[in-house]
């Protein structure tokens, strides 16, 4: 072989490295620990986006004239698409019967009103909504009243309807109140709904990704569902965590995403700017998703989400 051909196989090994390093993280990621700053869930919140490193990898081979490098980049492309690739096709589809929403509206929202109005222009036949205040709510609720005559406020979150509710009351999943459940009396019968802003995720120096009170607030609501008497359950809202973290799976084991099952693409949420993780989840049990999309900024730092049900 020419001295040249050889030196192609021979160059980029640290790029080479770099892609067996990403394919492995990405197929051991369950393995990765959360003894220090929770690490593994953070890891898993934002896994998908271990796919960048791909293009990335392979121009450094290209710029390198490597062909070792080049063709080991194919080693994290595979898993990724493996792992990722059914999410990026559309499986939405039509026939549901109800439409459920559900939006972070932001305690910071400059414009409820104008959120308000995004909101009851939607569709939905269900509306929740997370991180109210004692000044806004006023305002969503004159907003809502015309579309959606039936509703409940628990505290800093809410749920708005087209149809009867029954049996509203707080959930206890935190030490303040940031749950909810009720019974939606449907055309096709009763629905259990749960309506939850679980823990804030914080982020320090010294102890990394904090989410002991976001994991504890997962347990509680966890219990709650496992209770559930109704076939038929609807968990919604801000779980500051994707589908994907181990620590939402006492909860998400239960349950199915209407996202995954029924979404197009990954349907990121947060932040609205430049969305990058979905951590505004629509989870159901005995029900069947049919479509699953996000909606248009509105004021708040979420996008809201939304899918359509079969009951």
């Amino acid at each position: 072989m020419p001295a040249g051909g050889t030196s192609r196989w021979r160059r980029g090994r640290l790029v080479a490295v770099a892609a067996v390093l990403t394919a492995s993280l990405m197929l051991a990621h369950a393995w990765v620990p959360n003894a220090f700053g929770h690490l593994g869930s953070l890891l898993e919140t934002f896994l998908p986006w271990l796919g960048v490193s791909v293009p990335v990898l392979l121009a450094l081979a290209l710029v390198r004239r490597s062909a070792t490098a080049a063709v080991t980049v194919l080693l994290p492309a595979v898993v990724w698409c493996s792992m990722f690739g059914g999410t990026l096709a559309d499986k939405r589809s039509d026939g549901g019967d109800v439409t459920v929403l559900t939006h972070n509206v932001g305690a910071g929202n400059p414009d409820p009103e104008g959120s308000a109005r995004e909101l009851a222009g939607s569709g939905a036949g269900l509306i929740a909504l997370e991180e109210l205040t004692a000044k806004a709510t006023p305002v969503y609720e004159r907003v809502l009243a015309g579309s959606y005559p039936y509703h409940t406020v628990q505290d800093t979150v809410g749920l708005w309807s087209r149809y009867p509710l029954h049996d509203a009351a707080p959930v206890a999943v935190m030490r303040w109140n940031r749950a909810l459940r009720a019974t939606v009396a449907t055309p096709k019968g009763p629905l259990a709904v749960y309506a939850a802003h679980l823990a804030s995720v914080r982020a320090h120096l010294g102890t990394g990704f904090t989410t002991s009170e976001r994991d504890r607030s997962v347990g509680r609501l966890a219990d709650a569902v496992r209770a559930e008497p109704l076939p038929r359950v609807l968990v919604v809202g801000d779980f500051n965590g994707s589908t994907g973290d181990r620590a939402l799976r006492p909860l998400t084991a239960q349950l199915r995403s209407a996202q995954e099952a029924a979404g197009d693409g990954f349907g990121f949420s947060w932040p609205a700017g430049f969305p990058v993780a979905r951590i505004d989840q629509i989870l159901s049990r005995g029900i069947a998703p049919v479509a699953s999309w996000t909606l248009p900024r509105t004021g708040s730092d979420h996008l809201p989400v939304a899918a359509s049900l079969r009951l």
